[in-house]
């Protein structure tokens, strides 16, 4: 076990740390959401043709369904900007979206049909990088089944500036032989091994997926109890999306996959590509028609199969694999993973939580940061089980560095320790929107109560069903998004776009003579 504990405990923050070193910072947010009818089923229509094409637009693309769509912001200079572009192209959407279609605000999907098959794949038309997407996608499926594919999420990225790094490498005088990469590499690792011990607090400050409809675990053995006719919960849960019933695999449980340092990192995930695994082998490579169901039978298809609750990121040039990216140029910002969406919020997340979201960051980056090993991993997994299923339950423990501590004491020692940091952000950008964040945060953790996924069910409860809440929500999101405007300027910048991202897409299908057959033998 590492001295986890005692470091955080004893937090402050470094004597040559101050509000000059946050220039730089970048944040920007992926956001995923199923479109559905105006019944509440999910939608069979296309990607609406006005948004441009999905292989290409830089912004508005699709996840693993033709049905879901996953909006990206450009990185920001600040988390009102962040959020002001994901406004304007939730905008777009519904500017876009056949009469009557909603994008349904919460993480879990409702009204699914019981055939799998309803669930369409996205499409990428006809190029050979296209259709090797399409086919990550049916490989997903057979392997895990559709309905876990239509969970929807929220990613939000954020990099440090280089100058904090450089600042803190020759002032700290540590590890003075390594190279700068390594050196910002080591520190963002650090950050991702502190978040996964602080997953935690994070579900249940934001965890908004306490039940499910009965559609999305028709056929599958649960414990969930029922909240009504139509709504299974589990009273004092915080985010079943993030637990058993949700985004995750027991194939991947055991890959030992670390983030200790950077190569073995990347080595890890290579393995997991590069081994066959039994199950994915029966399934076959091809079907009964001979055409491809699978890019391989290995225990990953491609490293963003790896299910984790954050991951280092470097962008990928054309033809480059995410692994071969972090090798070539080391760690360019994290991606926060752990997030389900905020029904509340028209955009799936509020301005508090974004804050909250880069307080915590620098906390997670600041500290000290042991290495991670198998047995405190196994540690964090039990918490988050515990918090997943029963965060908000009355004298629950979490176990701290081999002991059991009460988790609102645990959680209100990490927060108080994070208010300084958020002064400190607050006298960089102007304005308590960091430390008004940390304080409501606290509220929380002193109230289980007044957390989303508590509000969640009790609304759910009220308006008779979960389905009902989130078509409610549906509904008053749109219209308030539709009662927005774009700037003119803006408008047509978006329109040019969408355009120019079909020809993108005409072009690269034109320009291929490879067949996608000896394509893909050349990829596996």
């Amino acid at each position: 076990m590492s001295n986890f504990a005692s470091t955080f405990v004893d937090f402050k923050i470094p004597d040559w740390f101050d509000s000059e070193h946050l220039v730089g910072m970048l944040r920007g947010i992926e956001k995923e959401g199923l479109r559905v009818r105006p019944d509440g089923y999910l939608a069979q229509t296309p990607h609406p043709a006005k948004l441009g094409s999905k292989l290409t637009h830089p912004f508005i693309t699709t996840d693993y369904s033709e049905s879901l769509l996953e909006l990206i912001t450009d990185p920001k200079d600040t988390p009102k900007d962040t959020l002001a572009m994901l406004r304007q192209l939730h905008v777009l959407v519904y500017q876009a979206l056949p009469e009557g279609e909603l994008m349904w605000p919460l993480s879990m999907p409702c009204m699914l049909s019981s055939n799998d098959e309803d669930i369409p794949l996205a499409d990428y038309g006809s190029s050979n990088t296209g259709k090797l997407k399409t086919l990550y996608r049916s490989g997903l499926g057979i392997r895990y089944g559709r309905r876990m594919q239509t969970i929807a999420g929220l990613h939000y990225n954020l990099s440090f500036g280089d100058g904090l790094f450089k600042y803190w490498q020759e002032h700290t005088q540590e590890q003075p032989s390594q190279s700068f990469l390594e050196f910002k590499n080591d520190k963002y690792l650090g950050l991702i091994r502190n978040f996964k011990r602080l997953t935690s607090l994070l579900l249940y400050l934001l965890g908004a997926s306490p039940s499910v409809c009965p559609c999305f675990i028709a056929g599958r053995e649960h414990d969930l109890e029922l909240l009504n006719d139509s709504t299974y919960y589990k009273p004092t849960a915080t985010s079943l999306r993030m637990g058993k019933l949700g985004y995750t695999n027991s194939v991947q449980e055991h890959l030992d996959i670390r983030y200790n340092h950077l190569p073995e990192y990347v080595e890890g995930l290579r393995r997991a590509i590069q081994t066959p695994h039994d199950s994915f082998k029966k399934l076959g490579l091809n079907d009964a028609d001979g055409n491809p169901i699978q890019i391989n039978d290995h225990i990953l298809q491609i490293e963003n199969e790896y299910y984790s609750p954050i991951r280092p990121k470097q962008i990928t040039d054309r033809g480059e694999t995410p692994t071969e990216a972090l090798e070539r140029r080391g760690i360019a910002y994290v991606e926060f993973r752990a997030i389900d969406l905020d029904p509340y919020s028209d955009v799936g997340i509020r301005l508090s939580s974004a804050c909250f979201l880069e307080v915590m960051a620098l906390y997670c980056l600041l500290n000290d940061s042991p290495d991670l090993m198998p047995a405190e991993e196994e540690e964090l997994a039990i918490n988050l089980e515990r918090v997943v299923n029963e965060g908000r339950l009355d004298g629950l423990h979490v176990l701290n560095n081999g002991s059991e501590q009460l988790l609102q004491s645990w959680m209100l020692t990490h927060l108080t320790n994070m208010q300084p940091l958020a002064a400190l952000l607050d006298a960089h950008y102007g304005g308590n929107d960091y430390r008004a964040a940390v304080a409501l945060m606290q509220g929380k953790a002193g109230n289980s109560e007044s957390t989303i996924s508590a509000q969640v069910n009790a609304d759910s409860k009220r308006l008779g069903s979960l389905w009902q809440l989130g078509f409610t929500l549906a509904n008053q999101h749109r219209d308030s998004l539709l009662q927005q405007t774009l700037s003119p300027h803006t408008q047509a910048k978006y329109e040019v776009l969408a355009e120019k991202s079909v020809l993108q897409q005409a072009e690269l299908e034109s320009s291929e003579s490879e067949d996608f057959m000896e394509f893909l033998q050349q990829y596996r």
